[in-house]
């Protein structure tokens, strides 16, 4: 009964981790740009996206700047999804193992 008691404490311990980890991963930032520089994005850890900057020279051409908004979010979610993959490794790896197949990154979506 004992050793279960201890196993409940270490489950409690681990979930009280992965929410604080999951509260740092939120507050993560990735950004990216297309066109050149034309357009920038940023999003953040719970996937959202915070900011867009365009140039202004580029306004009166509606097709392009939203292709370009488009590129530019798209690479700044894979940026994200990787740097968050990165924080899990990092910061699980004394709570859950490195079990092949098994993506932490998923959890948090």
């Amino acid at each position: 009964m004992l050793d279960m008691m201890k196993m409940m404490g270490k489950f409690k311990e681990a979930q009280e981790k992965m929410k604080k980890i999951k509260e740092e991963l939120d507050t993560i930032e990735a950004s990216s740009e297309s066109g050149a520089g034309l357009v920038k994005v940023t999003v953040n850890g719970k996937k959202e996206l915070i900011s867009i900057d365009i140039d202004e020279s580029i306004l009166n051409e509606k097709d392009m700047v939203q292709d370009l908004i488009v590129a530019a979010s798209n690479n700044a979610l894979k940026e994200i999804d990787i740097k968050i993959k990165e924080q899990m490794k990092e910061k699980t790896g004394d709570i859950i193992p490195n079990i092949p197949g098994f993506d932490l990154g998923n959890l948090f979506k």
